[in-house]
């Protein structure tokens, strides 16, 4: 069974691994980029303002499939070489879907991933990305403008 499963696989390994390279470094370049230029206060806001305009549509659109590229990307990279989490966490903040920014704020609060952003901000000497607020205190912070 094992072995049926495995000469149906091989034909596809150099493929894979191909993909596997080109996701991981197309991960450790961008996801920083993305990381770094994210402002500092970014998670504080209650909710975002969204443009409107035929300019802010189409950069919406781009911006939709290059965050679902990066989505595939970190999926296909929780099981190959690369950093999967971050790299999901980058394609949700620059996707615009509907419940992304609860999605974003709920991910950055678990263990290790503010962490992690940080120390990648800290190795281009930007200020660190402030935690959302957690439980009944999350309705005092204002607007981010």
């Amino acid at each position: 069974m094992i072995a049926d499963a495995f000469a149906l696989i091989q034909p596809f390994l150099p493929l894979f691994t191909a993909v596997s390279l080109v996701l991981a470094l197309v991960s450790l370049v961008l996801v920083p980029v993305l990381i770094i230029y994210m402002p500092a206060d970014y998670f504080l806001a209650a909710h975002r303002l969204r443009r409107r305009g035929l300019t802010a549509h189409w950069l919406l659109v781009g911006r939709n499939i290059l965050a679902f590229l990066l989505l595939i990307a970190g999926l296909l990279m929780l099981v190959l070489p690369g950093q999967g989490l971050l790299t999901i966490l980058a394609a949700l903040i620059l996707s615009d879907v509907p419940g992304k920014y609860r999605l974003e704020r709920w991910l950055v609060l678990q263990p290790g991933i503010l962490r992690m952003i940080n120390w990648v901000r800290r190795k281009y000497k930007k200020a660190p990305v402030k935690a959302p607020p957690r439980g009944i205190n999350r309705g005092i912070f204002k607007r981010r403008d």
